[in-house]
């Protein structure tokens, strides 16, 4: 079976009573977040590239149609009309790296309808999960506050390709490398790794655990020191780091706090390192971090030089899904717009403008930009296929840069006031007076009249 089955049934099944009905005019779908998690000013968008990818290769072969028939329980013949299905569509989308706001579209397909309705799941998927990880490590940076973050974060992600994702997510908000060796190595990020627990403990003394992985290693080294007593632990790696025999792994060498009152701890770690005239020995901290934990450090004015980030981070813990949505917004020329409430929609193909300080209005795919604004989403697919070559991780990582030193203060705290849901008609100030009006003719339009 091909990527055509990473579906949802019932997207199966409307699909088929498309083609049975003749409904295959062009439909616009528009991705986006209805509303941030807490604590959240933005989001940065990530996915986009993986969704290409399966957007280029999608095709239902033999092996979908049997798939999809045995999910059905519905004889071959009845699922045949989806055979040879290819995406022959037009993508609108947000580069990737960029920072998006709650409503506004991160990526928007026009294809033929029952094309359009088949790809949902994949595109939510990818898109959802790729950018809650690339926003908590935007977030990471943000509290880092320019100190070196690296992503620790494969054992615990919710496998080896989320923990690919993450990695490159990290690097695409920032970090300075990874432990992950499949994504250094495809990625080209550094890759950045120390010892575990039970390397220590498989020798005799913490001493003689740091001499023999620094003797194994011919570059600079990190020890972990907190297996037992962690100044103690510090002392016996400042022993290790002044051998003469071992001085070339001094220089860039670090050691690692993974438990306890970090910030105190590091105080009093390098208290230790450079009582031992080892002031270019750096502190390393991991063990549960995120955003929250790395402000209060980072505030805290503790003398800590990287931070260790995991599985917080990899699996975006206190955020892990976003409230993300796939709807139709246009078919066959005709603006469509879902009126359930709270969950109100705006009709029609969308662009999202920005001016400085990521002050933007949602409007029109057709309309002219506003003064001194310029157009976030941009054709990146025609007929099914690419209009450019993949974004590299540089040009991904520059767009977040720059975008997150645009951000508004209130948008950058890390501890930010929850903000209360907005009315539906409160969401109408962000959006331009054409889509305004738009959107109240067909609320009229298609409000019960009294009786």
């Amino acid at each position: 079976m091909s990527d055509a089955t990473t579906t949802d049934l019932y997207e199966v099944t409307m699909a088929m009573s498309y083609l049975r009905e003749g409904m295959t005019a062009p439909a616009t779908f528009s991705l986006f977040v209805r509303d941030l998690p807490p604590e959240r000013g933005f989001l940065v968008t990530a996915g986009l590239e993986s969704a290409l990818d399966h957007l280029s290769g999608f095709h239902v072969g033999p092996e979908d149609v049997d798939a999809f028939a045995a999910a059905l329980h519905r004889p071959r013949r009845d699922l045949e009309p989806l055979l040879g299905l290819e995406f022959t569509g037009r993508v609108r989308a947000v580069p990737e790296g960029r920072v998006v706001l709650a409503g506004e579209p991160l990526l928007e397909v026009t294809a033929p309808l029952p094309e359009a309705q088949l790809v949902e799941t994949y595109l939510l998927n990818q898109l959802t999960h790729q950018t809650a990880v690339a926003s908590k490590a935007a977030r990471c940076a943000l509290a880092a506050a320019g100190r070196p973050l690296v992503d620790f974060s494969l054992r615990r992600t919710h496998g080896p390709q989320a923990g690919f994702q993450a990695a490159r997510l990290g690097a695409l908000a920032g970090f300075a490398g990874t432990s992950n060796v499949a994504a250094a190595t495809a990625l080209g990020i550094p890759a950045v790794g120390t010892m575990a627990h039970s390397y220590v403990e498989a020798f005799a003394s913490e001493e003689d655990a740091f001499r023999a992985f620094a003797r194994a290693h011919p570059g600079p080294v990190t020890l972990l020191v907190d297996t037992y007593d962690t100044e103690e632990g510090v002392r016996a790696a400042a022993r290790v780091l002044c051998d003469p025999d071992l001085a070339a792994r001094g220089p860039g060498s670090a050691v690692r706090l993974d438990s306890g009152d970090l910030g105190e701890l590091a105080v009093r770690a390098r208290s230790v390192l450079d009582h031992a005239g080892l002031p270019g020995v750096r502190i390393v901290v991991s063990g549960g971090l995120d955003e929250y934990a790395v402000d209060d450090l980072v505030r805290s004015g503790a003398p800590i030089d990287t931070y260790a980030v995991g599985t917080r981070v990899g699996v975006a813990a206190d955020a892990p899904y976003l409230d993300s949505a796939y709807k139709m917004v246009e078919y066959d020329g005709r603006p469509v717009m879902k009126l359930s409430s709270a969950k109100v929609t705006a009709p029609g193909a969308k662009q999202v403008f920005r001016r400085r300080g990521c002050a933007d209005v949602l409007g029109l795919a057709d309309e002219e930009p506003p003064d001194d604004a310029v157009a976030l989403l941009e054709t990146v697919m025609r007929n099914g296929r690419r209009t450019r070559g993949p974004s590299t991780l540089d040009e991904c990582r520059a767009r977040c840069a720059d975008d997150m030193a645009e951000l508004p203060s209130s948008a950058r705290r890390i501890r930010a006031p929850v903000a209360p849901r907005a009315a539906p008609s409160e969401r109408l100030t962000g959006l331009t007076a054409q889509v305004r009006h738009r959107v109240e003719n067909m609320v009229a339009a298609r409000r019960p009249v009294p009786g």
